[in-house]
């Protein structure tokens, strides 16, 4: 009794660590001072980065070679690793659901590329069965696993040589492909579940429909800040239903041509009040915009871009008066292979490449890394017998220093 009376008394006055959307230290492994240091790790990163870009050692950053003869992992090949799992493990949508579905939103007096959004979004739904099938679409709950190929592409490091030119140096080229698989629970939009496995590390996500949180082994569990949304790959061609009440206030841009397929923009923003709730201490959320391609021919969704943009305040030494830190993360993901699954059209393939662009403020010095992932479903299954809410709750860590 003694042990659940303390876990509940820290159940209330415990302050989450924010869960961060952006790459991190793979050698943060303390369990101390994780709220302190939650946005310093990404300095510290671009540091690591460059440093290592400018040695002279021919052999201080390689990207070739990834296993010494013990068949350990050397420290290049798991800093990609756990930057991809940063990046592309279980980034979240920019917005948080509404409340009221979709097809009862009223049409009167809104602007006309609200209007424009709106149809596409109709037309979005029935192509994809959820007007036919609503009870499938509003299933109780969803399972659905997957295979993963994740790819550490060339990191661009670039910074002033004080003759008004730009030194930029290239880390190696691609790294080797990182199989995994993973598995997906959903009960209701706001619940859900996420394991990912790539290359022997695996990272944990969900939501019990009030808090977020993600567990890695080499930072522990961490929580978001912010309203709950939802899980990006979620969206991505598996929950028809989601999708589209993501883009329930969207607009319309205008139409471009994706591949061979003429589709039409829509764009929806998170509102400046819920940006601010995602601030963590030095690191200020300066925007979250997402972006849907629907194809024209068949109404379905077939990419999807969105980019968060944040501000962090920095105290670089001999970084030219640089005060702070801009971070931006631009993932796009190709969404393909549709299949009927009990009425409902599931997207089945899908590729994403995500860029993470690091630049200042008053100086010349900038990092990009880009990383790709090749993504396929192998099963989806509505109406699991047995899964309830208790499938959902947060593990018992987030609430401990």
């Amino acid at each position: 009794m003694g042990t659940r009376a303390r876990r509940k008394q820290s159940w209330y006055t415990q302050t989450l660590t924010p869960l961060l959307e952006g790459p991190m230290d793979p050698e943060m492994q303390e369990e101390g001072n994780k709220k302190e240091r939650s946005w310093e790790v990404i300095r510290e990163w671009f540091r690591t980065q460059k440093g290592s870009s400018f040695s002279s050692s021919p052999t201080s950053f390689s990207m070739s070679k990834y296993f010494y003869g013990n068949g350990s992992i050397p420290p290049a090949r798991r800093h990609d690793l756990r930057l991809l799992l940063g990046v592309l493990g279980c980034p979240l949508a920019p917005i948080p659901l509404l409340n009221h579905p979709i097809h009862h939103i009223r049409l009167k007096d809104i602007p006309i590329e609200t209007s424009t959004a709106h149809y596409i979004i109709q037309q979005y739904l029935a192509a994809s069965g959820c007007l036919k099938q609503r009870q499938k679409c509003g299933a109780k709950n969803m399972y659905a696993t997957g295979s993963v190929k994740m790819i550490c592409c060339e990191t661009e490091i670039s910074r002033g040589s004080g003759k008004g030119k730009n030194i930029v140096k290239s880390l190696g080229t691609r790294s080797q492909e990182m199989g995994g698989c993973f598995v997906v629970w959903q009960m209701k939009p706001e619940m859900w579940s996420l394991e990912l496995v790539v290359g022997g590390n695996k990272v944990i996500a969900g939501s019990d429909g009030k808090t977020v949180w993600r567990h890695t082994s080499w930072l522990g569990t961490h929580a978001a800040k912010g309203p709950q949304r939802p899980l990006r790959r979620i969206i991505q061609g598996l929950d028809p239903k989601t999708t589209a009440s993501l883009f329930a206030k969207a607009q319309c841009l205008g139409e471009k041509r994706i591949g061979d397929e003429d589709c039409f923009v829509l764009k929806v923003c998170a509102d400046r009040a819920a940006v601010m709730e995602r601030n963590e201490g030095p690191a200020e959320v300066m925007r979250h915009v997402l972006y849907g391609y629907f194809s024209q021919k068949s109404g379905l969704l077939i990419y999807l871009e969105d980019s968060h943009l944040t501000r962090v305040q920095t105290q670089e030494e001999n970084e030219g008066g640089c005060a702070c830190a801009y971070w931006e993360t631009t993932i796009g993901s190709s969404i393909g292979d549709y299949r009927d699954v009990d009425g409902v059209l599931i997207a089945h393939q899908g590729r994403s490449i995500a860029t993470v662009f690091r630049f200042g403020e008053l100086s010349m010095q900038h990092s990009r890394s880009r990383m790709e992932e090749f993504w396929s479903i192998d099963d989806v299954v509505f109406n699991v017998q047995g899964l309830s809410i208790d499938s959902f709750i947060p593990p018992a860590d987030i609430f401990d220093r």
